[in-house]
C-alpha cells in the first residue's frame, strides 16, 4: 500500500525557523514593514487596493474582539501580566481594549526608559498627568533639563514612548528641576513642635 506523499511545509520567511518566536527587534521590523505595505496600498489606484485595506481593517477588528475576549476570561493576575508585555500593551491600546488608565500605562512606558537614562548619569519619572498632557522630570547629565541636544533626544524619546503607551493624551511636558509639587506630607518642623498645653495642664 502506498503511503501518502508529506503534506507540503511553506519555506520560512526572513531567515526564521518554522515556529521560532520573534524577538523585539524582528517584531519591530515587521511593524514596520507592515506600516510600509499599508502606506503603498492607500496610494494605490484602483478597486483591488480599497479592496486588501478593507480586509486588513476587518481583520484587525476580529483580533481587537479576540484580545477583548481574552481579556474576559483572565483574572486579575494574568491581565497584570498581559498588560505588562510591551507588545501585547500597544495592542491592546491599538484595539482600544486597554484595561489600564493612560496615567498608568505612561508611567510604565516612563520607568522601561529610565534604565537607559540612568546609565547616561541622569534620570526620568513621571510627574503626572493633568488632562490630555503627561508631565515629566527630567534631568541629565550634568545639567537641568531643557541642556543640549542629548537632553533633546532623551526627551524626543520619552515624548514617543509615553504616546505609543497611551495615545489619548495629546502632549509630553518637561517639568523644569526647579519646579517643586505641594508637599505631599507634613512638614518635618510641624511634627517637631510641642503643641501647646491646655491651661492649667502639668
Amino acid at each position: 500500500m502506498t503511503e501518502p506523499a508529506p503534506a507540503a511545509v511553506a519555506e520560512p520567511r526572513d531567515g526564521a525557523a518554522p515556529g521560532s518566536r520573534l524577538d523585539d527587534g524582528e517584531v519591530a521590523a515587521r511593524i514596520a514593514r507592515i506600516d510600509e505595505l499599508l502606506e503603498k496600498l492607500q496610494i494605490a489606484p484602483g478597486p483591488m487596493a480599497q479592496t486588501a485595506v478593507d480586509a486588513v481593517r476587518a481583520l484587525t477588528e476580529v483580533y481587537g474582539e479576540a484580545l477583548a475576549r481574552v481579556l474576559d476570561h483572565a483574572d486579575a493576575a494574568l491581565t497584570a501580566r498581559l498588560t505588562e508585555d510591551e507588545l501585547l500593551g500597544h495592542l491592546l491600546v491599538l484595539h482600544d481594549v486597554h484595561p489600564e488608565p493612560p496615567e498608568r500605562r505612561a508611567a510604565r512606558a516612563v520607568e522601561r526608559l529610565r534604565p537607559a537614562v540612568r546609565e547616561r548619569g541622569g534620570d526620568v519619572a513621571l510627574d503626572g498627568v493633568d488632562g490630555p498632557v503627561a508631565r515629566v522630570r527630567l534631568r541629565t547629565a550634568g545639567c537641568g533639563s531643557a541642556c543640549g541636544s542629548a537632553s533633546s533626544g532623551v526627551e524626543e524619546a520619552v515624548r514617543e514612548a509615553v504616546l505609543a503607551a497611551a495615545p489619548e493624551l495629546t502632549a509630553v511636558e518637561t517639568v523644569p528641576e526647579t519646579e517643586s509639587r505641594p508637599p505631599a506630607f507634613v512638614p518635618v518642623d510641624s511634627l517637631l513642635r510641642r503643641p501647646a498645653r491646655p491651661q492649667g495642664a502639668k
